[in-house]
């Protein structure tokens, strides 16, 4: 089943989900996050049939998300490495791990916590602040319409 491409949408929710939107490819960018470089090391982690892996890891690259580089060891092999969009993403993957963390059902069951390398002390739950430094909820934004903004003149 091929599925319907966000690209389009208005909503950049909607568009940033036509990039990396499924289960896997977010699996694969954590992975990839937590250091996993190579498709035995993706497999290994996830378990993830090879033609699926493929295809995600495939789709990843041409979105910018991934690149290839020849192997740091120097044998054949080809790695993934996250590109400045691919690590863009942390902020992302932090966020749904600490919604997880909180409303989980069985929140004993999950087997790590992220710290601070520097300190190892767990890190604080992210928290959106205004441009004036107060503390946002859902209940404190809205959308409106961006402005819009005039074609440039091309002058001959």
């Amino acid at each position: 089943m091929k599925r319907t491409s966000l690209a389009d949408d208005g909503c950049p929710v909607a568009r940033a989900l036509d990039v990396f939107g499924d289960w896997w490819s977010l699996l694969i960018i954590r992975d990839a996050s937590l250091g996993r470089r190579r498709f035995g090391e993706f497999q290994a982690s996830l378990g993830l049939a090879r033609n699926i892996l493929a295809s995600r890891l495939r789709t990843l690259v041409e979105r910018g998300i991934l690149k290839t580089a020849p192997a740091s060891d120097g044998s054949a092999y080809q790695e993934y490495l996250l590109t400045p969009k691919g690590r863009g993403i942390f902020p992302i993957m932090v966020a749904l791990r600490q919604w997880s963390e909180e409303f989980d059902e069985h929140p004993d069951e999950i087997d790590t916590v992220m710290v601070d390398r520097e300190k190892g002390k767990p890190v604080r739950k992210l928290v959106l602040y205004s441009q004036d430094g107060r503390v946002l909820n859902a209940a404190d934004t809205t959308l409106k319409p961006r402005p819009v903004r005039k074609p440039r003149r091309v002058v001959a």
